[in-house]
């Protein structure tokens, strides 16, 4: 499937089911755990479930703006797309992300033996019981699991940009003795 293909498959597919409450670390690492559930495409009627996390890294060093470093999300092997032709994907469409690392780390690749809606319910309950505000959940298609979790990193981003401009405007005038 060529890039076009797979982003228009996954903007229309990718469902954010419950999005994280807590807000991404503005100064350091933050850890964003998730439950990525796709219909299977080799075992009709099971759900594939992917667990994991993305952790959104500041750079190290300083980089360019708006170049942003995947890792973990095999665009290249699953979808035959190198990292600078989806950033320059993305820049077309205006997208631009942050510049910092995402690094995803699958820690879990099994099957929910039932359909996706399925599958939703018994995660969310599961989450709900938990009390787990820190665990997105996602449904997506399984062949373009990697975009539906970048759209899902971007989408929490953008939750938090308010607050984040609030947070660096204090702490600038908390600093600069409020001049």
């Amino acid at each position: 499937m060529d890039i076009e293909k797979a982003w228009n498959r996954a903007l229309k597919n990718t469902e954010i089911i419950r999005a994280r409450i807590k807000s991404l670390n503005l100064y350091g690492d933050t850890h964003v755990p998730y439950v990525l559930l796709s219909e299977s495409t080799i075992n009709m009627g099971d759900t594939v479930v992917r667990t994991g996390e993305v952790v959104v890294q500041k750079p190290s060093l300083f980089v360019p703006p708006l170049n942003p470093q995947f890792k973990g999300f095999d665009f290249q092997e699953a979808q035959n797309i190198g990292e600078d032709s989806l950033i320059n994907f993305l820049i077309v469409r205006g997208i631009t992300l942050p510049s910092m690392r995402y690094d995803n780390k699958t820690s879990s690749l099994d099957i929910y033996e039932g359909r996706l809606s399925e599958a939703i319910k018994y995660y969310e309950k599961s989450l709900q019981r938990k009390e787990n505000i820190k665990t997105g959940l996602i449904a997506a298609p399984e062949d373009c699991w990697q975009i539906s979790l970048l759209i899902f990193i971007c989408s929490q981003i953008l939750k938090d940009v308010n607050s984040d401009i609030r947070k660096l405007l204090d702490d600038y005038r908390n600093n600069s003795g409020g001049k």
